[in-house]
């Protein structure tokens, strides 16, 4: 590998972090949040909205306590426009797209028996995912790593001039790192964390999000129906472990939270 290939990469390497990469390659978090929105509306414009049901008025219910306390939590430096469309499907999925666009499909809380409190918490869970930027973050750690192996064949385009393209961002994007992708497992922790104060602090019981896992424990048979080694989700078992090391300090914002 050429030397100025090695410092370029060494230079990239030593900046903040992944989100840093994302904003060099033109994913800055006001490009992915607009890119978000239009998606968004294409997406629906295929999916059965469901407005009129108790299931999605309870999801809504859950939704619009939890917002002003992720507008409250958002360090990003960008507003954002939440909305929340529920799904009638019998799919068992939930998502949130960058800049606050979500998802929550009939499926997953029917299948369950979810009440409102343990509906809070995925909703939570997948606010958080937003609020953290983890789709940009893995964004990010996918163009090093391409960036890695064009090095060793292209040195870059000849030094800097590498572009989305390079590393397969194109249309498709928000669908692979959004919504179709697996986050990380420290990702998957810190948004069980994030989501589990938010709805705490929105008064709903945060022992509600360990009840999540335990039911879904339940349906699968154990920990979840792949081991923790080969999956990029860890384990149910090791979320609930997770979280319940985090309730004390949950538990203390929601009572505080219930008697205002």
């Amino acid at each position: 590998m050429k030397k100025s290939s090695i410092t370029l990469l060494s230079v990239i390497l030593t900046l903040s972090g992944c989100t840093t990469v994302a904003d060099m390659v033109g994913m800055d978090s006001k490009t992915l949040n607009a890119q978000a929105g239009s998606n968004y509306h294409q997406i629906l414009s295929k999916a059965q909205i469901d407005t009129t049901s108790n299931t999605a008025k309870t999801i809504q219910r859950a939704f619009n306590r939890l917002r002003p306390h992720a507008n409250s939590l958002n360090n990003t430096g960008m507003r954002f426009d939440w909305q929340m469309t529920v799904i009638k499907d019998p799919k068992e999925n939930a998502w949130a797209m960058p800049g606050g666009k979500m998802a929550f499909y009939t499926g997953l809380a029917q299948n369950y028996h979810l009440t409102e409190s343990e509906i809070a918490a995925i909703v939570g869970h997948e606010m958080a995912h937003a609020l953290l930027e983890h789709s940009k973050k893995q964004m990010g750690a996918n163009v090093l790593s391409s960036l890695a192996v064009q090095l060793g064949a292209a040195a870059v385009q000849a030094n800097t001039g590498y572009n989305a393209d390079m590393v397969n961002l194109g249309a498709s994007v928000l669908h692979e790192y959004g919504l179709d992708k697996p986050y990380s497992r420290h990702h998957e922790y810190e948004a069980d964390a994030l989501g589990m104060r938010l709805m705490a602090m929105a008064g709903y019981n945060p022992a509600d999000a360990i009840n999540v896992w335990k039911k879904m424990n339940a349906k699968q048979g154990g920990g979840g129906k792949v081991g923790s080694i080969l999956s990029t989700h860890p384990n149910n078992d090791s979320r609930i472990q997770a979280m319940e090391k985090l309730l004390p300090e949950n538990r203390a914002i929601y009572e505080r939270a219930i008697k205002r």
